[in-house]
């Protein structure tokens, strides 16, 4: 299938220059859309061909240090050791029983904070991306962790968040990771207070802070800084802790 798009596509160009120009600019954003799938399923498929053949099945810390040696080399999505010991940190100090991580990726952050979870707790990491979902779900299992430690949600953020109730009965979050499109962060943290899915003692872990989707979460929070901290910052990734049981948005 992506073999047939990429030869169709000089095919399109054709038949779009004997158009009007406004079917150009259409031509343009469809090339870089169906480039950027692409190149993004290549970069999966990669990046999970090498932890899957280099790593020790079975042991999490294995599969960790080969994402790190992989990411030396090539383009990753992973956080990287820094912020990783940094949530692993979090993680230790705030021992959480029920997280929620907002864009998978390959995997390598499901492994950090599901090795740092005890066995009865749970991780609920969310990927719109098929095939990334898919080869996360496997590095998962590489690294030595149960189905029942974990479940992977291949949907939006927003459907995602908006099942969650029936996962977790009466129970509420411990911990909220937001490594996914940070356009969708304010949406995303909005859609966790509408659904009652924060606590007091919630944490948020947000990355790449710098980007303007993430801004915007902290201009919201600066609105209410009874309800809302920040504790710690290491690189682009933020520490925000939770101080009510419910806000009315």
């Amino acid at each position: 299938m992506e073999t047939l798009l990429l030869l169709s596509l000089p095919l399109l160009s054709v038949i779009i220059t004997l158009c009007h120009s406004p079917l150009r600019a259409l031509y343009r954003c469809l090339c870089e859309k169906v480039l950027k799938v692409l190149c993004g399923n290549v970069c999966v498929r990669r990046t999970h061909a090498y932890i899957f053949s280099e790593c020790t099945h079975g042991q999490a810390e294995s599969v960790l240090a080969t994402f790190d040696l992989y990411s030396k080399k090539h383009a990753s999505a992973s956080i990287g050791p820094e912020k990783g010991v940094f949530l692993d940190e979090v993680l230790r100090r705030k021992a959480p029983l029920r997280v929620l991580e907002l864009g998978m990726h390959c995997g390598y952050t499901s492994v950090r904070i599901l090795r740092m979870l005890p066995t009865f707790g749970k991780l609920f990491t969310v990927e719109m991306d098929p095939l990334t979902a898919e080869k996360g779900e496997e590095i998962i299992l590489v690294a030595g962790f149960k189905n029942s430690q974990f479940q992977v949600l291949p949907c939006s953020s927003a459907e995602a968040i908006s099942s969650l109730a029936s996962h977790l009965g009466e129970e509420r979050l411990d911990l909220v990771v937001m490594d996914h499109d940070p356009e969708q962060y304010l949406p995303d943290f909005l859609a966790l207070q509408r659904e009652n899915l924060l606590s007091k003692h919630s944490v948020l872990i947000l990355n790449r802070v710098v980007k303007a989707g993430a801004q915007a979460v902290m201009e919201y929070l600066s609105t209410k800084p009874h309800n809302y901290s920040v504790c710690q910052q290491v690189k682009d990734m933020l520490e925000i802790h939770c101080h009510m049981e419910r806000e009315d948005s």
